[in-house]
């Protein structure tokens, strides 16, 4: 199989990007950016680091974010598995991208930039849930932010309302499989929501 690996031999194989693809980019919040992205409640954080790279979704019952000024946004790490993947690479390298999305539109803002994590008192404080912390906050130095094209969206059938989750296997029987059944199964589901309930926060 035929490997590109010239950034111009790839350009070869597309048209040139519309005026619009360009025209959009923000270097700093803006106010309808800003207000689609206070409307999030949802994010995918991508990060890189020596060990590669990290997808992670990140989401909140309010906005996902809270924007410090209009170059800068922060982000609890609310509880997670403590992986710490996303962190561990944001610690060795900054470089970050977020993909809010908001239900019911096929739009996807995107935003680029560099990031650093934070135990600061005070602005851990300001994400307190019902007494609780997170034990970190990301914070995003903002580069770019833009609109993403809503093909992928349409295309996939995001928000078609059919449930398409119906038949796929649990996190307790992916965990089974991949201990020979010594972890997961049934009884790990059936114990996960209330567990969830008590460390959402």
């Amino acid at each position: 199989m035929r490997k590109i690996t010239d950034a111009s031999e790839l350009e070869d194989l597309y048209a040139p990007p519309a005026p619009p693809a360009l025209c959009k980019v923000a270097t700093q919040m803006t106010p309808l950016y800003r207000k689609w992205i206070m409307t999030s409640k949802l994010c995918i954080l991508s990060t890189v680091g020596t060990n590669g790279t990290d997808g992670s979704p990140r989401g909140g019952d309010g906005p996902v974010i809270l924007e410090l000024d209009q170059h800068r946004l922060a982000m609890p790490d609310w509880r997670g598995n403590n992986r710490l993947d996303s962190l561990r690479n944001i610690v060795e390298d900054g470089r970050v991208s977020l993909m809010f999305v908001v239900p019911g539109s096929n739009n996807v803002v995107r935003v680029n930039g560099q990031a650093y994590l934070t135990d600061d008192g005070g602005l851990r404080a300001k994400f307190e849930k019902r007494g609780r912390l997170p034990a970190t906050v990301i914070v995003i130095e903002i580069a770019e932010i833009y609109t993403q094209c809503a093909r992928a969206l349409m295309r996939a059938g995001t928000w078609a309302g059919v449930d398409q989750s119906i038949d796929l296997p649990s996190v307790g029987d992916i965990l089974a499989e991949m201990t020979s059944g010594e972890e997961g199964g049934t009884p790990y589901d059936d114990a996960w929501d209330a567990r969830a309930a008590k460390t959402m926060w």
